[in-house]
């Protein structure tokens, strides 16, 4: 498969503490790819970069061909990618449909942003049927509760049309139920996006990832599938809590 993204040598310093140590990443189109690692392993960090929010030291990160290090965050949102917050980013007092309309309007020019819309756009619509929020349209955001608002911002990236997603702790604070039409969610974009999770939920992670990047200490530590990365004993130790010797259920 083609490469979408691709990271080499990064590194990002704060204080003299490395928070990326030369890190290498890449991600092939249409993956769904899972980033996990224990407190401090930089994983925001790394989306932070690639998003033109943190800028590194050193390195190189490179989205389908073209080099993201030093392009403010607007542009890089133009190129294709978009990202979620741990916390969702939604306008409170607009309606459901309002935030995905404005979020939709991104991309056109000023002249069409003036006219007054009549309806709802056949993206916007094609958004809440995703994100599952159809019955919800009309809702404040405010009202919302916490999975319902993190649909709805992943909801806000679709209609922005973006080619790859960065979600940061999609399911953080989500109930069983949440977590579940999160997954699903997931396995929907994944149909026709590129998509990056940062994760800390490990069921989350074995029942939804596909493949996975364990990052420890600013540093890639393992690649490969879940059940891959389950049984190195390196990630045990440092990242699942177990002894070497333990099996990883």
């Amino acid at each position: 498969m083609n490469p979408v993204l691709e990271v080499r040598g990064l590194r990002v310093v704060f204080d003299g503490f490395a928070a990326l140590d030369g890190v290498d990443l890449t991600v092939a189109e249409g993956e769904l790819r899972f980033l996990i690692g224990p407190n401090g392993a930089g994983k925001t960090t790394l989306i932070d970069v690639i998003t033109g929010l943190t800028r590194p030291a050193a390195g190189s990160v490179r989205f389908d061909g073209v080099e993201l290090v030093g392009l403010r965050e607007h542009r890089v949102v133009r190129l294709g990618v978009g990202r979620t917050f741990q916390t969702a980013a939604v306008f409170e007092e607009l309606s459901v449909v309002d935030n995905l309309d404005l979020a939709a309007g991104f991309r056109l020019p000023l002249r069409s942003l003036l006219r007054r819309r009549r309806g709802i756009s056949d993206e916007v619509a094609a958004a809440l049927e995703t994100a599952g929020l159809t019955a919800l349209a009309d809702r404040p955001a405010g009202v919302l509760s916490h999975g319902q608002r993190q649909w709805l911002e992943i909801g806000m990236l679709l209609v922005q049309r973006p080619r790859l997603l960065l979600l940061d702790e999609p399911v953080a604070g989500m109930s069983r139920d949440e977590r579940e039409r999160t997954g699903g969610l997931l396995e929907r974009i994944a149909r026709t996006h590129t998509v990056v999770v940062v994760e800390h939920d490990m069921e989350f992670l074995r029942r939804y990832a596909r493949e996975v990047t364990v990052l420890h200490q600013g540093r890639v530590l393992r690649e490969g599938s879940v059940a891959e990365v389950q049984d190195d004993p390196r990630v045990r130790e440092v990242y699942l809590g177990r002894s070497k010797g333990e099996a990883v259920t």
